[in-house]
């Protein structure tokens, strides 16, 4: 069952408007898409941001407009550049029974056999494009990487076909996660090397066993 996001119709453009949104514990949203008209709307921060943390940002959100309920997805958040809470939220209306096409978070699961013997796993990409249904639609895509050993590479065409709920829209040489050898031992210097004395160090010049 979906939560629902109680929202109001709210007044667009003006920028003392959306302080007060904001100091007011309300967060600056849009609503658009599947049989309505853009909308701006307002909702409560805190209980916006409780649900997008428990569900994830790719759920579909039941979103109630002054007794209107609509099926939603979130397309689009604008954070504060220096104090990084969210400003503003884009969200498409939708028909549950067509597929959509979403960027949806990529989880790796499992110790790579090469992690496991000293190389260091790289996630390069964090994000997969797919085409699913609303009601199939996953909260994070999980790829396993235990079979992973130094030198390896996982590309999108390796883990294709293992999901069977969505199509994967990104190319097949898309990487995934990578294996790299770990970094070459630094040997330390020898600490006596550093402790030669005056009657280590011949003097340049000086004659041993001279007589006069």
């Amino acid at each position: 069952m979906m939560t629902v996001l109680q929202a109001k119709k709210r007044e667009s453009g003006k920028r003392s408007t959306l302080s007060q949104l904001r100091k007011d514990g309300q967060l600056a949203a849009v609503l658009y898409g599947y049989q309505m008209e853009s909308t701006p709307i307002s909702l409560s921060y805190k209980e916006t941001a409780k649900v997008v943390q428990k569900h994830g940002y790719t759920s579909v959100f039941k979103i109630d407009v002054d007794g209107k309920k609509v099926n939603a997805v979130m397309t689009d958040m604008q954070r504060d550049a220096l104090r990084g809470h969210v400003k503003h939220v884009d969200f498409l209306a939708i028909n549950m029974k067509e597929e959509l096409e979403v960027d949806v978070p990529i989880t790796l699961t499992g110790t790579s056999i090469g992690v496991k013997e000293g190389g260091v796993l790289t996630q390069p990409n964090h994000t997969l494009k797919v085409k699913v249904k609303p009601s199939d639609m996953p909260d994070t895509i999980e790829i396993d990487v235990s079979e992973l050993a130094v030198g390896d590479t996982l590309f999108v065409g390796n883990v294709r076909d293992q999901f069977k709920d969505f199509v994967i829209l990104t190319e097949d040489d898309y990487t995934l996660a990578t294996v790299t050898p770990p970094a070459p031992q630094v040997e330390e210097a020898d600490p006596s090397a550093d402790n030669v004395t005056a009657d280590d160090v011949k003097v340049i010049g000086e004659k041993q066993g001279r007589e006069d």
